[in-house]
């Protein structure tokens, strides 16, 4: 279900808007652009929607229009055209009051610098958006409580920002604007701040929290590893625009153009290509249906000497050998009575370096399999290792075939 969609949003700074407009149509860059016309581009013709309990994340350079982007999304910045929608309500025609509600009630935001009051306890931080909100004190208070609760930090609400880390600060931060029970949270560079470890700690956090409040969260960076580990979905931008939306899998495996192929072509891609990357077609027999000479002459023909044993509905049962099928010949015994059940299994969203344990020693394929055990495909341990040695020299030549 969508909660939120961007059509055509633009904002550009500074005076000769419509020269500047016909520069951008012309792909010229932001510099020169503003040398030109004294006018900045901040955000051209954005479109995009967000979905309900999705991690959407939105990513470039410094000076991409990343952060523009997402305060034009709560009026924080005014949009020069274009329309914001919530729930089907057009934010970017709301009067100040309806705005304020919003700001107040639906749209919260996350800062770099965690924004708290050095003078207000941690708790007192925690409860500020509903003071504002006119939230009367006792239930503020068991709000504020529960929010810390969530993040493990209501041992620490008697305390003062100061006394804590900045990783811990920006903990207190997030459950500040989940304290409101926002519909979106916005986050803005939100752990660029932290040191490494720490950071990574954060992304754990928010996505230990995401799976508990499932809350529809926006989500700013320059990291594209950050990127990668924490978005449902990511918009890569430059100068601007939107150059490309989609999975990980799909920004890292089929790049837009030359720019989102030179921006990816440095990630770590084993933390991102799944089993449904990498598999190829099962090879089956149906054990209800086959028995033992059927099955050994489909492996003759496919030249193999297993095959992934299934009933009708295609579940996964087992895999079966050319010496099983023989001996079952032989006993005459259903091909049930000799297949293999111990069959190491992933989902299609299994990522490779969690593949790469199970199938190192493994010396049958692996299954990939839904959640109904369907047989989805097999990974066998030469197309890992081809699919990470492989991913760079597959896009230049998918490059020169386009």
């Amino acid at each position: 279900m969508k909660k939120l969609e961007v059509k055509h949003l633009t904002k550009i700074f500074g005076k000769k808007q419509k020269v500047a407009l016909e520069m951008i149509k012309q792909q010229k860059s932001k510099t020169e652009i503003l040398e030109k016309t004294g006018a900045t581009v901040g955000v051209y013709d954005a479109s995009f929607d967000v979905n309900e309990g999705e991690i959407f994340v939105i990513m470039g350079l410094s000076g991409s229009g990343k952060s523009t982007l997402v305060r034009l999304l709560n009026r924080l910045i005014e949009p020069s055209s274009g329309d914001i929608y919530l729930d089907g309500k057009d934010i970017s025609k709301m009067n100040a009051e309806e705005l304020r509600h919003v700001r107040r009630h639906s749209v919260n935001m996350v800062f770099q610098n965690f924004g708290l009051f050095p003078h207000k306890t941690i708790l007192e931080n925690t409860e500020f958006g509903l003071e504002l909100r006119g939230v009367p004190k006792e239930e503020r208070l068991k709000l504020a409580e529960q929010a810390l609760e969530n993040s493990n930090l209501l041992a620490f609400k008697d305390q003062y920002p100061s006394q804590l880390s900045g990783g811990m600060q920006q903990r207190v931060g997030l459950a500040r604007a989940l304290a409101n029970d926002p519909e979106i949270l916005l986050m803005d560079e939100a752990f660029s701040a932290l040191d490494p470890l720490i950071r990574k700690e954060m992304q754990d956090e928010l996505l230990d929290l995401q799976d508990r409040v499932q809350k529809t969260i926006i989500f700013i960076t320059h990291d594209l590893n950050e990127a990668l580990r924490i978005g449902d979905r990511i918009a890569l931008m430059k100068d601007g625009q939107i150059m490309q939306i989609g999975t990980g899998e799909e920004i890292l495996t089929k790049p837009a153009n030359d720019f989102v192929r030179e921006f990816v072509e440095d990630v770590d891609r084993s933390k991102v290509l799944t089993a449904q990357n990498i598999m190829i077609k099962p090879l089956t027999t149906t054990i209800e249906i086959d028995g033992p000479q059927v099955a050994l002459t489909r492996m003759h023909n496919e030249e193999v000497s297993m095959l992934m044993a299934t009933n009708r509905r295609r579940q996964l049962l087992g895999s079966l050998t050319a010496d099983a099928a023989i001996e079952a010949r032989k006993k005459k015994l259903p091909l049930s009575e000799v297949i293999d059940r111990d069959v190491r299994t992933v989902s299609k969203d299994t990522v490779i370096t969690d593949i790469m344990p199970l199938i190192y020693d493994s010396s049958a394929p692996i299954a990939v399999t839904d959640d109904n055990n369907r047989l989805l495909g097999v990974i066998i341990r030469g197309r890992v290792i081809e699919a990470l040695a492989n991913t760079r020299d597959d896009a230049e030549e998918e490059q020169e075939r386009g």
